[in-house]
C-alpha cells in the first residue's frame, strides 16, 4: 500500500511538472489580447491555432481564454469569413511571410468586407470555433454569462459557418472547398501534389522564404511548392477575395469533419442562449451524410480528398485527414470501426509502429519523418483522434495516445511537430497548440464535446 501511495504521488508530481511548464508556454506567448503560436516563427494571431489554444487556455483562464476568441472575431470580415492570420501591426513587415503588404486585405478585400483598420490575410482555416467556444463556456459558465460571452461570439460564429456553406460550397454537393492548401493547415501534405500540380509557381524573386530563417531547409516546402502557395494566393488577391473561379478547389474530409463538430457545438450555444438548435443539429447530420457519400472509400477504409478541378475524383494519398471524421457523433457504425482499423494498421500504426499518428501514410511514397506535414506528428490531429477514439468507446486505445501525446509533449519541450518513430521534436519549440492541448488531456477526460 505505501509503494501504491508513493507511485501515485510520484505520477501527480509529474503531472504538475507538465501543467505548469505548458501554461508557462502560454504565458511566454500571450500578447495581452491573444496567444501567438511562436515567438519566432509565427510572431502573429493564426485562426485555428487560436481556437486550439482556446481550448486549452480553459484549464488555466477563463477570461484569456474568452478573449482569445473574441480577439480573432473581432478581425472578421463582412461576408463571414475569418482570416487565417491577425496581424500585429507592431511586428516588421519582415518577419513573416506572406506580410499584410502582400494580402492587402483593406483594398483587394473590401468587396468582401475586410476590416479597414486591421490587416489581415485573406483566405481562412478549419472551423474548429464554435467547439472552442461551446468548451469555453463549459469550463467557468457563471464567467461566460457574466460577461455575455456567448451572446457575444454566437452571431460571428454563425456569420462564419453561413460563409462556409453559402459560399465555399463549390461542388454543390453539400460539402465546403479549401481554395488554398494554407486554409486546410495542413499545408506541405502530398495530398496537395496532384491539385497543386497544375499551378505555375510565382517567380522565386517576387517572395522570401522567412519560414528558413527559423526552420531547417529539409523539414520544410519546397522552394517549387512553396512558389505554388504564393501564385494561389497572389491570384485569389487578385481576383478580390472572390470564391468560385481559382484553379485550386478540394473538399477535404477534416475540414468538413470541424465543421460539422461545430455545428453541433453552435447548436448547444443556441440552446444555451434560449433558442432552437434542432436546425443545426440536422446540417451536422447532413455533413456528416455528405461526407461519407462523396469522400468515404469503404475498401480503403479511408476518408479522401476530392479534387474539383482538372480531371476531378478522389486524390488517393492517405493523409491524417482522412481519420479526423472519428469526431463526429453520427458517423455510421461499421464506418468507425474501419477507421479504427485503419488508424492502427501499417499505415498509420496507432498504437503499435509509432509514438504518435503520422500526418501521413507511413508506407506511402511521399513518407519523410520530419518535413512539414509529410509525415511528421501534430498534436492538434493526434488530440482530435485520441477524442474521437474515446467518443466511440475506444477508451483503451485512447488512454494509450493520450499517455503518447503527453509524454512526447514533454520530451519535446512542446514541439511544433513530432517524428512520429521517436517523438524527437522538429520545427519550433514552445509551440502553443502543443502546449495548449497538453493542458487540455491533463485536464480533462471528456469522451465527448458535451
Amino acid at each position: 500500500m505505501i509503494e501504491r501511495r508513493r507511485t501515485t504521488s510520484t505520477a501527480v508530481a509529474r503531472r504538475d511538472t507538465l501543467h505548469d511548464r505548458a501554461a508557462r508556454v502560454l504565458d511566454a506567448n500571450w500578447t495581452g489580447t491573444s496567444t501567438v503560436p511562436s515567438r519566432t516563427l509565427y510572431p502573429h494571431q493564426w485562426s485555428w491555432d487560436s481556437a486550439f489554444i482556446a481550448i486549452g487556455l480553459r484549464h488555466v483562464s477563463s477570461l484569456r481564454a474568452q478573449l482569445e476568441l473574441e480577439t480573432l472575431l473581432g478581425a472578421q470580415w463582412g461576408d463571414g469569413r475569418i482570416p487565417h492570420i491577425v496581424f500585429n501591426p507592431a511586428i516588421p513587415l519582415d518577419a513573416y511571410f506572406p506580410s499584410p503588404d502582400f494580402w492587402r486585405s483593406s483594398t483587394a478585400g473590401r468587396a468582401a468586407g475586410a476590416p479597414l483598420t486591421q490587416q489581415t490575410s485573406g483566405i481562412v482555416q478549419p472551423p474548429v470555433h464554435a467547439l472552442a467556444a461551446w468548451l469555453v463556456h463549459r469550463a467557468d459558465p457563471d464567467l461566460s454569462r457574466e460577461r455575455g460571452f456567448l451572446s457575444r461570439v454566437y452571431p460571428a460564429l454563425a456569420a462564419w459557418h453561413r460563409y462556409l456553406l453559402h459560399r465555399r460550397d463549390l461542388g454543390g454537393a453539400g460539402l465546403v472547398s479549401v481554395v488554398h492548401p494554407w486554409e486546410q493547415g495542413m499545408d506541405n501534405s502530398p495530398c496537395w501534389d496532384a491539385p497543386l500540380g497544375r499551378i505555375s509557381p510565382a517567380p522565386a524573386r517576387t517572395f522570401r522564404r522567412a519560414d528558413l530563417e527559423h526552420g531547417a531547409a529539409e523539414d520544410r516546402p519546397t522552394d517549387l511548392d512553396y512558389g505554388r502557395y504564393v501564385r494561389l494566393a497572389m491570384d485569389y488577391r487578385d481576383g478580390r477575395y472572390a470564391d468560385g473561379g481559382g484553379q485550386f478547389a478540394v473538399e477535404d474530409p477534416a475540414f468538413n469533419a470541424l465543421l460539422a463538430a461545430s455545428e453541433h457545438a453552435l447548436a448547444r450555444i443556441a440552446c444555451e442562449l434560449g433558442a432552437v438548435g434542432t436546425a443545426r443539429h440536422a446540417r451536422a447530420e447532413r455533413l456528416t451524410a455528405a461526407l461519407v457519400e462523396r469522400l468515404w472509400d469503404p475498401r480503403e477504409g479511408l476518408f479522401f480528398c476530392r479534387d474539383l478541378r482538372g480531371a476531378g475524383g478522389l486524390i488517393r494519398e492517405r493523409g491524417i485527414a482522412g481519420l479526423i471524421p472519428l469526431i463526429l457523433p453520427t458517423l455510421p457504425r461499421d464506418v468507425v470501426t474501419t477507421l479504427v482499423r485503419t488508424a492502427s494498421g501499417p499505415h498509420f500504426g496507432v498504437g503499435d509502429r509509432v509514438r504518435l499518428a503520422p500526418s501521413y501514410d507511413l508506407e506511402g511514397p511521399s513518407f519523410d519523418p520530419h518535413r512539414y506535414w509529410r509525415g511528421p506528428a501534430w498534436f492538434n490531429t493526434n488530440w482530435l483522434l485520441e477524442r474521437g477514439l474515446n467518443l466511440h468507446g475506444e477508451h483503451e486505445r485512447a488512454a494509450d495516445l493520450r499517455a503518447s501525446l503527453l509524454e512526447v509533449a514533454g520530451a519535446s519541450d512542446f514541439a511544433e511537430y513530432v517524428d512520429p518513430y521517436t517523438g524527437a521534436g522538429c520545427g519550433a519549440r514552445g509551440f502553443g497548440w502543443t502546449a495548449a492541448l497538453t493542458l487540455d488531456l491533463l485536464g480533462s477526460r471528456e469522451g465527448t464535446w458535451g
